[in-house]
């Protein structure tokens, strides 16, 4: 029997109309004909590309870290140095959040509670946290390199610091529909805190 021809086209469109449905309904508020009907992609069609919708979220939370990490890294690229780059990365994310009305947010904070018991769910967004932090991290170690950090805490430590108050404060601002608690936490750790 022939394989069915599956169109990488095709798979990135299911898998940006998926991180965008994850993002404003979560995973159980997210159906596939919503998603399908976006794409126009017949429902048979979607198993071509994805065993279930677990799998589905799975391939949309890594599509979302590979889209975050490569937004972050072109931040820091094209900065003057990789700290202002990452003030540069985190105040694009504001500008996102306030243009989209407050809702949607982070992909890793909003499925996290939503799919604890889903262990594939739960690894993916573990590693997608992970590979955030690290990215954090080693932006952090060059700047401790170029004199703009303090030195006397390792980088991985104050990355683990500035994403984990970023998610938090991220589920905030939805509440309060506010970019507040995001400034808090610009103003507090890398103006602040993080300064040598």
């Amino acid at each position: 029997m022939a394989r069915p021809r599956r169109s990488e086209r095709t798979r990135q469109r299911l898998l940006n109309e998926g991180v965008s449905a994850f993002l404003l309904n979560g995973f159980h508020g997210t159906g596939l004909k919503e998603v399908l009907d976006r794409v126009s992609v017949p429902k048979g069609s979607f198993y071509n590309y994805f065993e279930s919708k677990e799998s589905f979220a799975v391939a949309a939370i890594r599509h979302y870290m590979d889209c975050f990490s490569e937004k972050m890294r072109q931040a820091v690229v094209t900065a003057p140095d990789p700290y202002t780059g990452l003030h540069q990365f985190l105040k694009s994310l504001m500008v996102d959040f306030e243009a989209a009305g407050y809702i949607g947010g982070s992909l890793i904070a909003n499925l996290s509670g939503e799919l604890e018991r889903s262990d594939l769910c739960r690894n993916t967004l573990a590693i997608a946290f992970g590979q955030w932090r690290d990215g954090v991290a080693r932006i952090l170690r060059q700047s401790q390199q170029l004199g703009l950090v303090r030195n006397d805490l390792d980088a991985r430590d104050l990355a683990d610091l500035l994403t984990e108050a970023w998610e938090g404060a991220v589920i905030r601002m939805k509440l309060e529909r506010s970019l507040v608690p995001l400034h808090r936490v610009i103003a507090r750790l890398l103006d602040d805190y993080f300064r040598p």
